[in-house]
């Protein structure tokens, strides 16, 4: 425990404390002193983190010491608003700094820094309202959120502060777009950590092409079966190698946004079918765009969630996103007119026992094969499959433009009205010969899969409902029980059914028909087995003026080319206007026209690439505003380095496998990572996509880019509905009996309803107003004890006056409010305040190393108030309280601190440490209760005050997930044995 007993009694002469600071803690007092000192820790460098290399050393000018653990935290990148902070925000911030500041008193080098994610949507709408240039706004947002975040208290490194929008960040952003360009993956390339299967330099793809070792594939861009390298031409060959690419240019069917004006990924898109921002409809367009081939890394996305310690929650959400299936790829034949094989369709399943039930396929609008069907109706044709029209062409026309005003969303919703139409085509059952009608339906997505479905009506409820909508046959092929009624048969079951002349399943349990099928299928070379994916290539080009230029241009053959890294960073052009072609949310047929193509000099440029000044032309799309996202944490390494993307040394350093005690995978990455649980798949997907192509290209030696996740809750507050269903200001809302919902505004009745706080809902309460009522300690001691940080919690603007009493008692404990006077004495100090300062230390350390700190504070509130029961306060409790109250309430620590005496900050101070022979004592278990329902349990000292039973109790974690939000009426306490919390 660090004591200071011989202290001097008054501060010392250079320590920042002027002559006229009011003696009582008010909030003009906390304005004061939080303001001086965080001037002073600027002056200081006090939180500057040492590399162990390089020109950022500590505020002494020296590189990281060998002894000191690195430590680096970090808080998931804000967008900066131009609507500044409401009180939900400072949240995880808070908590990322309370860890930062005591895992720096527990001895570790800690590099927490805070950038701006700074490209983003909401600026370059605003740009089209007004004109005014995003970067402008953006830059005005970024001065307002840093003021209201440096107010906060917040200990970041400020060397290593930047935006994502910044030129010299904008260059690598770009330089590892041409990393990602100009790597293939090899599947059989081995990894430093072993594994196989890798991001490799297209060069190396070249080279086994040349040498034979690898086969030039048919197909792409017209090349023959059985070429060989040499036959190719450059253009021909340039092809080749473009269709390898982790980054390539294809023609795709894509989210189309009309209301945004561009193209969005499949996770920008809600489970409505419409856009995550705006919430404008979605629609399914074939366009040529730029993707990226994260499927590549589907495996190792899955695997290597094993490897870091992130909530399940999210681990789960990433699984089921990539969605990993096993079955098995079938092709179905499809005769021509005269009877021969024309083609043929193929299939995923993942249920290949049941193909002797497929009586019917069904393939996507977009099928390639529906581009040439029959003229006529075949002999058959039943009135209900032609849905009205003269020939399958008129009826698949009329079916394709149909679909194609839907969104996704929409067409999946469809399936339950059986939407529909027979093609007039024919496939072969493979299994039994069968020949089974085609259908096309909306409900069957191109982007998943193959496109087509065989339908099992007999196992298949939503295939049973289309067979009976369309008069299709149902045969079983798994026996259902005694007893059942009819209709699609899902569950377990033998197989029946199941047979031809050369294999039966008829008898075999699922598993084994599978096995068994799979077999003959692969014998007959009718399929094969493979694993499939829920996860498709990453859609990357957006169609917006306000977001990194593509650093590539194309020739005369439409075809990609790199820029010399020389060339980087490519720089946003001036245009005359930022609006999208059309902003029609209903226009599914319009076109996407980026802003950048309105800059003729722009983007037709004169270049000299090794050949001869030529003209190219620029890509006029530029990149999602997650490119910037997807590696900051490398930037904060060091900013100012220019050479590399990231110093390898330094990496390895804070990220390296290993570097961390915890880190038993030797995953490496960022120790810990803060941020909400709505970036689960987004941001944290494409990030550990793009640092795993950095890993295998030798950029980064750490397998994944953050080994811990935390994912904080959200603070919540009642918003207040008119009869028109708007939004009124909650400050406004008064309580009134005469109304049946009890509440009214301007005498209206409103109706109350518990949600996220934010402007819109017009209950936003900005932290400017929490600093000026009460300073910003009151705010960040509120925040951190209203509950676990993981849960969401309830604000409530009266109970903050509690955080403001502790720290006037603690105040109080070390100034006289009359002279501004020390009272502490250099007592030694009494057996039970020995016991009650040691336990606390003990349980206080605990609690913060397990980010309990709501639970730690409630314990640091029940020393502060054991300190208030003695006659007098001696220093030897109170100075390691204070430094125990740092992390939360800095400011009010730094200055009792000097105040006690001492002239350096307590930033670097050692953490208390408890002392064994002081923890003996006689203990019993208290039951928490809620309710009269037990909700946790807690080892209590047998002499426990009632009020520190009380503060206990409201802090457990299984006593705020009982209360769920609800104020308390009553505590009822036996002490020590029994507490029952009574809620409202």
């Amino acid at each position: 425990m660090h004591v200071t007993s011989q202290a001097p009694s008054h501060p010392a002469p250079d320590a920042p404390v002027p002559n006229d600071v009011p003696f009582r803690y008010t909030a003009a007092a906390a304005d004061e002193l939080e303001l001086r000192w965080q001037d002073e820790w600027e002056r200081r460098g006090t939180f500057y983190a040492a590399n162990p290399t390089g020109p950022l050393t500590d505020a002494q000018g020296r590189n990281a010491e060998p002894e000191r653990r690195p430590f680096f935290v970090m808080d998931m990148f804000p967008y900066p608003s131009g609507a500044g902070l409401h009180v939900g925000h400072p949240l995880g911030y808070i908590a990322t700094d309370v860890v930062s500041r005591f895992r720096r008193m527990l001895g570790d080098n800690v590099l927490h820094a805070l950038g701006y994610d700074a490209f983003g949507l909401p600026a370059e709408q605003y740009a089209v309202k007004t004109g005014q240039h995003p970067r402008t706004t953006t830059e005005a947002n970024i001065e307002i959120m840093a003021r209201q975040l440096r107010r906060l208290g917040m200990g970041h490194d400020p060397r290593r502060t930047f935006a994502t929008i910044d030129p010299g960040y904008v260059r690598w952003t770009q330089w590892i777009f041409l990393q990602i360009f100009e790597s293939w993956y090899d599947a059989d390339a081995v990894r430093p950590d072993g594994g196989r299967g890798a991001a490799r330099p297209v060069s190396t793809l070249v080279e086994s092409l040349e040498s034979g070792a690898r086969p030039v594939p048919s197909g792409i861009g017209g090349v023959p079966a059985g070429a060989s390298w040499a036959d190719l031409d450059a253009v021909a060959r340039r092809r080749v190698v473009d269709a390898h690419r982790l980054a390539y240019v294809s023609e795709t069917p894509v989210n189309w946004c009309p209301g945004l004006g561009t193209v969005l990924a499949n996770e920008e898109v809600t489970s409505e079918g419409r856009s995550e921002r705006g919430d404008f409809p979605v629609f399914q367009r074939t366009l040529r765009q730029w993707q990226m081939r994260i499927t590549a890394y589907a495996d190792r996305l899955i695997d290597d969630l094993e490897l870091i310690d992130w909530p399940e929650k999210v681990a789960s959400m990433q699984r089921n996103w990539i969605g990993r299936s096993e079955g098995a790829r079938v092709r179905f034949p499809v005769p021509g007119p005269d009877g021969t094989e024309r083609t043929s369709v193929e299939v995923f399943t993942t249920r290949p026992d049941t193909l002797f039930g497929a009586t019917f396929m069904v393939v996507s609008p977009e099928h390639p094969l529906l581009d040439d069907v029959a003229a006529g109706w075949p002999d058959g044709t039943k009135d209900a499959w032609t849905g009205g029209h003269a020939s399958p062409a008129e009826a698949v026309a009329a079916y394709r433009r149909e679909s194609a005003a839907k969104s996704a969303i929409e067409r999946q919703a469809d399936a339950g009205r059986k939407t529909g139409v027979f093609t007039g085509i024919h496939a072969t059952n493979p299994v039994n010969g069968a020949s089974i009608p085609v259908f096309t339906a909306d409900y069957v997505l191109m982007g998943y899969g193959t496109g087509a479905i065989m339908a099992v009506p007999g196992g298949d409820e939503r295939d049973f409902a289309f067979a009976e909508a369309f008069d299709l046959p149902v045969v079983r092929t798994v026996e259902p029980p005694v007893g059942f009624e009819g209709g699609a048969w899902t569950g377990d079951g033998a197989i029946i059914n199941s047979s031809n002349d050369t294999v039966s399943l008829d008898g075999l349990d699922v598993a084994a028909a599978k096995r068994t099928i799979v077999d003959w299928l692969v014998a007959e070379g009718l399929g094969e087995g493979t694993i499939t994916y829920r996860l498709r290539d990453w859609l990357f080009s957006r169609q917006r003026y306000w977001g990194e230029p593509f650093p590539i241009v194309y020739d005369e053959n439409d075809l990609p080319i790199a820029l010399p890294d020389a060339s980087l960073p490519v720089n946003l052009p001036e245009v005359p206007d930022y609006a999208p072609r059309t902003f029609d949310p209903q226009d599914s047929e319009s076109s996407p026209e980026a802003p950048l193509g309105r800059n003729e000099d722009w983007v037709n440029v004169t270049l000299d690439l090794g050949d001869g000044p030529r003209t190219y032309r620029r890509d006029t799309n530029t990149m999602p505003n997650w490119a910037g996202s997807c590696w900051y944490y490398l930037h904060y390494l060091d900013p100012s380095h220019t050479e590399q993307v990231v110093d390898p040394a330094l990496e390895q350093y804070w990220m390296g496998p290993g570097h961390n005690a915890a880190d038993t995978h030797g995953a490496g990455g960022v120790d810990l990572y803060v941020g909400g649980v709505e970036h689960a798949v987004l941001h944290l997907l494409y990030a550990r996509f793009w640092h795993k192509v950095l890993y295998d290209l030798g950029h980064v030696s750490s397998r994944e880019p953050f080994r811990k996740l935390f994912n904080q809750g959200y603070i919540q507050d009642w918003a207040y509905r008119d009869a028109r269903g708007v939004y009124v200001e909650a400050t406004e809302v008064v309580e009134d009996t005469s109304v049946p919902s009890g509440f009214s505004w301007n005498g209206q009745e409103v109706q109350r309803e518990y949600g996220k706080i934010g402007k819109s809902k017009g209950n936003m309460i900005t932290p400017d107003q929490m600093y000026a009522e009460y300073g910003a300690d009151t705010l960040r001691v509120y925040e951190m004890s209203m509950g676990p940080l993981d849960l969401s919690r309830p604000w409530e603007t009266r109970a903050v006056v509690g955080a403001q009493r502790f720290l006037q008692r603690l105040w109080r404990n070390v100034v006289d409010e009359t002279t501004g006077a020390l009272v502490v004495t250099e007592d030694e100090l009494s057996a039970e305040t020995l016991r009650v300062l040691h336990r606390t230390i003990a349980d206080v350390r605990t609690d913060m190393e397990a980010m309990r700190i709501n639970t730690a504070i409630a314990k640091l509130i029940v020393l502060n108030n054991h300190l208030t029961s003695l006659p007098a306060v001696p220093r030897a409790a109170v100075e390691p309280l204070v430094l125990m109250t740092a992390p939360v309430a800095p400011h009010i620590a730094e200055e009792l601190w000097s105040r006690l005496g001492h002239t350096e900050s307590l930033a670097h101070e050692p953490f208390p440490v408890a002392e064994e022979k002081h923890l003996v004592e006689d203990t019993v278990t208290c039951v928490l209760q809620v309710q009269g329902k037990v909700r946790g349990r807690a080892e209590v000292p047998a002499d426990i005050a009632e009020d520190a039973l009380r503060e206990l109790a409201l802090a457990d974690p299984g006593v705020q997930r009982a209360l769920a939000g609800r104020d308390v009426r009553t505590v009822i306490i036996r002490a020590p044995r029994l507490v029952n919390v009574v809620p409202a």
